[in-house]
């Protein structure tokens, strides 16, 4: 019997909890499930399994062992499958990652219109407002805000996003429209914890900790608040809140679909990829060169 059964063999009487279980599921004899466990734990030099009448335990080091068996048995049948032509098709499940509210803006609708072209696929929407180490999590895809740290996720940029300056029209009727940076300081504003310091120095007089919140309190006219220009762009559209003191030459941060694999990724992540670009940069609320 070769390594890579042997290994098949291994997992299944740990999952399995004993010899004749796996057996049973490989259809091969008792005798060969021993004798392929004793051959791996003769290659290996160390015992992976404690055998008692009653029961099979792993060792510390068949613990380890299990855990790099399972990841080579996927890589194998990943191989397979991949050679076999699997990943000419979107199928299993695609974990997408984003910052909340572009996530709810702005990707989900991709994810459902992709959802809706790719019967075989499931998706999973990790909306943080945090960097996401995209391996560690699972992630298959990413968008990202702001200057890319190098770290070898392959990147394509969709458009950008600046911070900006607005308030709801009856904050602004009854309080006035600041004309200068100076004009601020006669102004209530209202701040988010979660975005950091933005362009312009101000002092809040109300701190949220979600984007919701600071949107929430300007709509209801509570005062001036400093966003990103796609969470205010749905309200301004709608003449909800006005922006004030704009510079549309403000400084930009790149808006990024990223990826740990690029273009050697699954069918799945590729096609989402392919659509979530064209989305996103048709959209001009991302990608203002549209407007």
């Amino acid at each position: 019997m070769d390594r890579w059964q042997a290994m098949r063999v291994f997992v299944r009487v740990a999952e399995g909890g004993g010899f004749a279980e796996a057996a049973r599921q490989l259809r091969l004899s008792p005798p060969a499930v021993t004798r392929a466990v004793a051959a791996l734990e003769a290659r290996i030099g160390a015992r992976l399994l404690t055998r008692t009448t009653r029961s099979v335990k792993l060792t510390e080091a068949g613990g380890r062992y299990l855990e790099d068996c399972r990841r080579i048995l996927a890589e194998i049948a990943e191989a397979e499958a991949a050679a076999a032509g699997s990943y000419a098709t979107p199928s299993g499940t695609l974990t997408v990652t984003a910052p909340v509210q572009f996530g709810r803006l702005y990707v989900l609708p991709v994810i459902t219109e992709y959802l809706a072209h790719h019967a075989a696929v499931s998706a999973q929407a990790l909306f943080l407002d945090r960097i996401v180490n995209m391996v560690e999590e699972g992630a298959d895809v990413g968008v990202r805000i702001g200057a890319l740290a190098d770290s070898g996720l392959a990147a394509i940029r969709v458009g950008t996003v600046r911070r900006v300056l607005c308030a709801a029209p009856d904050y602004l009727d009854r309080h006035g429209t600041p004309g200068t940076v100076r004009d601020l300081r006669d102004h209530a504003v209202i701040g988010s914890a979660s975005t950091g310091p933005g362009t312009v120095a101000l002092r809040p007089r109300l701190t949220c900790n979600t984007i919701d919140a600071v949107l929430a309190a300007a709509l209801a006219g509570q005062g001036l608040a400093q966003l990103l220009s796609y969470q205010v762009a749905p309200a301004v559209a709608e003449g909800r809140l006005r922006l004030v003191l704009d510079d549309p030459e403000a400084a930009a941060m790149p808006v990024h679909v990223v990826s740990p694999e690029g273009r050697r990724a699954p069918a799945k992540v590729r096609a989402f990829i392919d659509l979530a670009v064209a989305r996103l940069r048709a959209d001009p609320r991302v990608n203002p060169t549209r407007s």
